[in-house]
């Protein structure tokens, strides 16, 4: 497996030697200071060009960076999705090679690189001087903020309203359904309750990162295993019960920052939706009435 040093000295000297490409940038997790370097750490880089078309009409020039054992054009993808894809803004390759490592590379105009939007990025060749100068990577952007009290509310609610689709989804029986309401609504809200309570216990000076895979880091083992707790399987009983262990848990971090830090939390909310959830799974299957 080619380590960082050849694989940064093979992405400059392509475009050190390719007069298309003027500028070449990284970001991502390798700029990251705070994350610790692992095996599947991809190389996020971004070509800035003349312009695009001749990278995405002609790609057989991606060959010069190994053996691809597979790949995805993602704005490719995307377009056959229905999105509304200008490639000649941006287009890229996400490419694993066979000796391991991966490379999710971009190709964007001089006119669209901006490497101000992101605080982890980092310039490896500008040969032009077309890009601004930028301060040392930091995570600043990526780390918890704190809620504010119209936020905080918000998380409660959509939690607690999202146990509805979840109920209605499971008296019918209806699993992709309940895993996808119980995903995208009441678990999300979870995720974002207990970045809060990390938040609140670091001073908001750190980032749990991208989905929040780094939350086991800062939360006690007790609450880590309940929260391990709330990953649904596949069968009913197994999605009930991890959704009451769901709903315990938010219950008491949504009402621990209540109570240190000033949040109000309406328990008469959760207390009927809880008693909602309760009375469904209750429900017979030929009932003629919700209640």
């Amino acid at each position: 497996m080619r380590d960082e040093r050849e694989m940064l000295e093979l992405i400059v000297g392509v475009a050190r030697k390719d007069d298309r490409i003027r500028a070449v940038y990284m970001n991502g997790s390798r700029t990251n200071r705070k994350i610790g370097r692992d095996i599947f750490q991809d190389y996020d880089i971004v070509y800035v060009v003349r312009e695009n078309r001749p990278f995405y009409e002609d790609t057989g020039w991606i060959d010069v960076f190994g053996e691809r054992l597979y790949m995805q054009r993602p704005d490719e993808v995307d377009r056959c999705n229905g999105l509304d894809v200008d490639f000649d803004r941006c287009y890229g390759w996400l490419m694993q090679f066979r000796d391991g490592n991966r490379l999710d590379l971009h190709v964007v105009p001089i006119g669209e690189a901006n490497v101000q939007d992101d605080r982890l990025c980092v310039i490896l060749l500008d040969k032009d001087g077309i890009l601004p100068e930028i301060p040392e990577p930091s995570d600043e952007d990526y780390r918890i903020r704190k809620p504010t009290q119209r936020e905080f509310r918000a998380c409660c609610n959509e939690f607690w309203w999202g146990l509805n689709n979840v109920a209605k989804g499971l008296w019918r029986e209806e699993i992709p359904y309940v895993h996808r309401m119980f995903y995208e609504g009441s678990h999300s809200q979870l995720m974002k309750m207990l970045n809060w309570k990390v938040g609140y216990e670091t001073d908001f000076r750190v980032s749990t990162g991208k989905a929040s895979r780094f939350l086991k880091d800062y939360l006690d083992d007790e609450v880590w295993n309940r929260f391990l707790e709330t990953y649904i399987g596949g069968s009913m009983a197994d999605i009930w019960k991890s959704v009451f262990v769901m709903c315990d848990l938010f219950s008491d971090v949504a009402r621990e920052l209540a109570e240190r830090r000033g949040h109000e939390y309406d328990a008469e909310e959760a207390e009927a939706a809880r008693a909602f959830l309760s009375h469904v799974r209750t429900l017979p299957r030929d009932a003629a009435s919700v209640f």
